[in-house]
């Protein structure tokens, strides 16, 4: 009365259809995340690698730590990296998190010499330095 009779399905071999309606949006979830996720990521891993294969005497690096310094001697897996007058530590080359571009190297004399070239107060910097 309550429950109703059950009926059996048409039967064969329709199983196909029903893995493939499975499997593609499966498919469709990977492709995005390979796009959206893993190719991005593997793109700028690379370049992280180039950037550190690159590295060679002189050049300003970043480590991992937040230290800034001038690389004295590069070896394969080391560097030998100045962090001031005398001081130098060695680091390993996986650490390095960027190199510095040449642009934004300034020394501390060139920061000096721009600062003292600001105009002393506003009215000195309208008349261009004239009295």
């Amino acid at each position: 009365m309550f429950i109703s009779p059950a009926y059996a399905q048409a039967g064969g071999a329709g199983g196909g259809d029903q893995i493939m309606s499975l499997l593609v949006p499966i498919a469709l979830m990977f492709a995005i995340f390979y796009f959206l996720l893993i190719r991005p990521q593997q793109k700028k891993a690379k370049d992280h690698r180039a950037k550190l294969d690159s590295i060679k005497r002189g050049d300003r690096v970043l480590t991992g730590g937040g230290i800034i310094g001038t690389v004295i001697k590069a070896g394969a897996d080391e560097l030998t990296v100045e962090i001031s007058e005398g001081v130098r530590v060695s680091v390993a080359r996986s650490t390095i998190a960027d190199v510095i571009p040449k642009a934004r190297r300034q020394s501390a004399k060139q920061k000096a010499e721009a600062a003292e070239e600001k105009p002393k107060s506003l009215l000195q910097g309208l008349l261009g330095g004239r009295k």
